[in-house]
């Protein structure tokens, strides 16, 4: 009684807790127990059963895991069961040795089971099967996975900056936060972790292979000095008791073994995308014309005499009859009419009766629009797996967290003017980006040192005009682990998007949105913009400066200190380069910031101080007329300036 309420008291959490972490310390233990003790023959039959459901269950989840990384400890898991593999033939190799003189089932039920049911008593046939096994296990499938598991883990490592340089361009376009970042960072390092551990794991494999050679030898040399030496049996009838049971042991041990060399295989041999192997098999398999082809030759096959017709005729109409079903099916997806196109601003439907004219009728101009021609359609529509408007939504975001007012909606339309495969963005009715993409294939981006070339159509990014190529989606891996940043249709044009709106930017702030940040900073701070509009400054100048800092690159973040700077400096001067010029003095910090955000030191390119003593004697000189300086001068200036902008450019200094 007391010991059941105290069990009933303990947290069962903390029991569950102790549970796992005494797991694998157990399993250990019991391997040692194994490898020490002897072993009855019933728990021999147990340990053999759980190896192979073990087996069973980690080929299996190699099949169903989506992705390699999701079975993550499988090195870890692969190594423990070799080990106990292992463990189990020494524990047998006792029993078999020290009592197989007794009989059959003097080693267990199941070392007698594969002896006499699977290679039927005869222990001739039982060495062929047992080689053929060994064949297969150690120079075809373990020799391939442990081949696969270098190239793997070199070219994952290979592909790793480029991955990384792939996930700092979705966060710096807005596609993805920091939480997300973090997320596919943490993936980048369990996948370079897990290949690199497989590369390790494969050699245990191998290892194992080796093993149930030589103990299989060991064992039939040690059967027959045994059974003849000290049981006084013949040669004849020694070969045959311990060459039998030795047989039976060594394919009890070498079929899971080549189970989990087969698991082993799978998992390095499968891409690292989130979908079953069972579904990868039947689409990439689901090729009509190949299963057309298959199908008559099945069928000529089958009508050849002497040739099993049943089975090849039968086979012949499995394939025939799939494929026309796969006929069938595109057929009639593309008979279904495509779905609309979604517009922010959609026009009413056109009435029969001709109308009088009226404002309606005049167009207005978008802000920010893009146009897009009509294969491109799915890229916004959402029904058939469009990510257009979620990306263009995380750019707007974005920017306007970085330059400190908010992005107008952009209105997307199609326009069948426009070639098939074209899209157009415009600023204020005017064309400021435009360039051609392909929506169902990816963009695989060169940034500068790659290890190889690619097949596919050569092409510049539309945003940076680094060179480029268009490939099929099953070469994003290969891409990948050649140092080049892949990325869809989608993520080129928004992109794209984000650049121009960046560069653009000064446009896009007017009265309105200056009066919008002008009553957003007055709910904090109401007698600081009392005080400016318009005692001190009119809307109009407000905006030059804004405008003329985003220009310039500078964000207007923060307002608070803008509007401070044109409070202190607006009784001195009306001019906004003034004011320009005293802003951004006053927001030095944010600009190195900007500029300089992961260093300690701003490299930065001076003048000679003897050419700023005369710049300044002849700005003094000059007045509001501006600095003088010699026409010579200021060419060998200007040439200096750019020999120093490119130097500082190639050493990949801001």
């Amino acid at each position: 009684m007391v010991l059941t309420e105290y069990l009933q008291r303990v947290d069962k959490t903390r029991l569950q807790q102790l549970s796992q972490g005494l797991g694998v310390p157990l399993v250990l233990l019991a391997i040692m127990g194994m490898v020490i003790l002897p072993m009855p023959p019933i728990l021999l039959d147990v340990l053999f059963s759980f190896n192979i459901a073990l087996s069973l269950v980690i080929i299996l989840v190699a099949v169903l895991t989506n992705r390699p990384v999701d079975f993550g400890i499988f090195p870890l898991v692969l190594l423990i069961a070799t080990v106990l593999r292992l463990a189990l033939n020494v524990a047998s190799t006792r029993v078999v040795l020290l009592y197989g003189h007794e009989g059959g089932d003097a080693a267990g039920k199941v070392i007698e089971a594969f002896g006499e049911v699977v290679i039927g008593g005869n222990y001739a046939v039982g060495v062929v099967v047992f080689a053929i096994l060994l064949i297969i296990n150690f120079k075809v499938v373990t020799a391939g996975a442990g081949r696969i598991s270098e190239v793997g883990a070199r070219f994952t490592l290979d592909a790793m900056p480029g991955k990384q340089m792939a996930i700092d361009a979705d966060l710096n376009a807005g596609y993805i936060d920091q939480d997300e970042a973090r997320r596919r960072r943490e993936d980048i390092t369990a996948e370079a972790d897990f290949y690199g551990s497989m590369d390790g794991a494969s050699k245990f494999v191998k290892g194992d292979a080796i093993a149930g050679l030589f103990i299989m030898l060991i064992n039939i040399v040690g059967g027959l000095f045994i059974g003849m030496i000290q049981h006084d049996l013949s040669f004849g009838n020694a070969l045959e008791v311990y060459t039998i049971l030795t047989i039976g042991d060594g394919l009890v041990a070498q079929i899971p073994s080549l189970l989990l060399s087969v698991a082993t295989a799978i998992i390095v041999t499968r891409e690292n995308e989130s979908q079953e192997m069972g579904s990868e098999v039947t689409t990439q398999l689901g090729n009509k014309k190949a299963l057309y082809i298959s199908s008559g030759i099945l069928f000529v096959m089958g009508i050849v005499p002497g040739m099993p017709h049943l089975a090849f005729l039968g086979f012949s109409a499995l394939a025939g009859g799939y494929a026309y079903y796969l006929s069938y099916a595109e057929k009639r997806k593309a008979e279904q009419p495509p779905a609309p196109v979604v517009s922010n601003n959609a026009e009413d439907n056109v009435p029969a009766e001709i109308k009088e004219l009226g404002w309606d009728d005049v167009q207005h101009v978008d802000t920010i629009g893009l146009e897009v021609g009509y294969r491109l359609i799915p890229l916004v529509d959402k029904t058939q797996g469009g990510e257009l408007l979620t990306r263009i939504k995380g750019v707007r975001k974005k920017l306007s967290q970085e330059l400190g007012f908010l992005i107008p909606p952009v209105h997307i339309r199609d326009n069948l003017d426009l070639d098939p495969n074209a899209y157009n963005i415009s600023m204020l009715g005017v064309t400021i980006g435009d360039a051609e993409v392909s929506h169902d294939e990816e963009l695989a981006i060169n940034p500068g040192q790659v290890f190889g070339k690619l097949e596919g159509r050569a092409t510049r990014d539309p945003a940076f005009g680094l060179d480029a190529v268009w490939i099929k989606p099953a070469q994003r891996e290969h891409a990948q682990t050649l140092g080049y940043t892949v990325v869809d249709a989608a993520t080129v044009i928004a992109t794209h998007l984000s650049q121009l709106l960046t560069n653009n930017a000064y446009q896009l702030l007017g009265f309105e949105e200056v009066q919008q940040l002008m009553d957003m900073l007055a709910k904090h701070n109401p007698k600081l913009v009392e005080g400016l509009i318009p005692d001190l400054l009119s809307l109009a100048t407000v905006v030059k400066v804004l405008q003329t800092l985003l220009y310039e690159g500078v964000p207007i973040r923060d307002m608070r200190t803008i509007v401070q700077t044109l409070t202190e400096y607006a009784p001195k001067s009306q001019d906004p380069d003034v004011l320009v010029s005293a802003v951004r003095i006053a927001l030095k910090r944010l600009i190195v910031q900007e500029i300089n955000s992961g260093g300690a030191e701003l490299p930065v390119i001076t003048l000679a101080p003897e050419l700023e003593q005369m710049l300044h004697q002849s700005l003094q000189a000059g007045g509001d007329d501006g600095a003088g300086i010699e026409p010579g001068l200021a060419e060998r200036l200007q040439q200096s300036l750019q020999q120093a902008g490119q130097q500082q450019e190639l050493a990949g200094e801001p």
